[in-house]
């Protein structure tokens, strides 16, 4: 799909690999103006990881862009590792990675489980967060996930057929068990086929019109395979996510300035949890992107993104 109203293609000033707990190591990147305003990205999934697109919608000029891959995602290591991965883990990461940066405050910017990630760490750790650009909503209620593993079915039954059928018929009532069972098994001939049905699923739902380039992005064994093992994982915890789930915590984060972006036709994260957000949060603003569903690249959520970011300069 076209892009022309994204940044030009930019590589990173600044890479590294910074030690975690528990044997994780976090691969980081710095991209546009060392001394720019500092801005967060939190990609999706979990497990989904970052990549050179992302850093497309900063002004260069303007913003200092933190990029990183969470634990297990991407190019953090090991790749799929399920080892004190959890919610808590990852806000805590955000911590370590900020202090080791020096930064005090800083914009989040988060979509889908990004948008989740963002909220939970504003409400652990609201005095470091000047304000917040989320899209795709992913609130990680046990409605939303039962939407993704059954609902979907009522929009893309061909493709939800796929994604039941590859599971026998005697374990389609309980499909994330027994993906999970099949992603968490240490051979490749075992988790790969489940990882990929899995990940293709997603991507086959995640834009409006078809888009043979999402499928095949989520296609990728190594993309795959860290999305779906962590997806699962999170989901089978409840997402790792306080008593009351986010919206009975968002008190902390009050205050603090917010952009929602929202596809009316996000099938992946409906626009029930975006409103839901906006009603819980008094200083957010929700855009509302009338032809567009759930990937960030969707040509009308990509330019309410940017635009998102330039109402957001001032915040910092």
């Amino acid at each position: 799909m076209p892009r022309g109203d994204l940044f030009p293609e930019i590589g990173p000033f600044e890479t590294g690999y910074l030690p975690l707990t528990d044997g994780h190591v976090m691969y980081w990147e710095q991209v546009g103006n060392p001394n720019g305003k500092p801005v967060l990205f939190l990609h999706g999934g979990p497990g989904a990881g970052a990549g050179p697109v992302h850093r497309r919608f900063f002004d260069p000029s303007f913003w200092r862009v933190i990029i990183f891959d969470q634990r297990g995602a991407g190019r953090s290591l090991p790749l799929g590792s399920l080892d004190a991965n959890t919610t808590p883990h990852l806000v805590e990461d955000i911590e370590t990675l900020r202090q080791f940066l020096g930064i005090e405050r800083l914009l989040l910017f988060g979509g889908s489980w990004g948008s989740t990630l963002a909220l939970a760490y504003a409400q652990a750790h609201p005095e470091r967060v000047a304000g917040a650009v989320l899209r795709g909503i992913f609130l990680g209620r046990p409605t939303e996930v039962d939407w993704f593993l059954y609902g979907l079915q009522r929009v893309f039954p061909d493709i939800h057929a796929a994604f039941s059928g590859f599971l026998p018929s005697a374990e389609r009532e309980d499909l994330l068990r027994h993906y999970f069972l099949r992603l968490i098994d240490p051979d490749p001939r075992i988790h790969m086929p489940a990882a990929r049905s899995w990940s293709v699923y997603e991507g086959s739902c995640s834009t409006l019109m078809p888009s043979f380039e999402a499928v095949a992005a989520f296609a990728q064994d190594r993309s795959a395979v860290g999305l779906a093992r962590i997806e699962a994982h999170y989901f089978m915890h409840d997402l790792f996510l306080p008593p009351g789930g986010l919206l009975a915590h968002m008190g902390p984060m009050g205050h603090i300035p917010g952009e929602i972006v929202q596809g009316r036709y996000d099938m992946i994260c409906p626009a029930q949890s975006a409103f839901d957000l906006a009603a819980s949060w008094p200083t957010a603003r929700l855009t509302i992107v009338p032809d567009a569903g759930h990937s960030a690249l969707e040509p009308g959520v990509r330019t309410a993104l940017i635009a998102a970011l330039e109402r957001s300069r001032h915040l910092i």
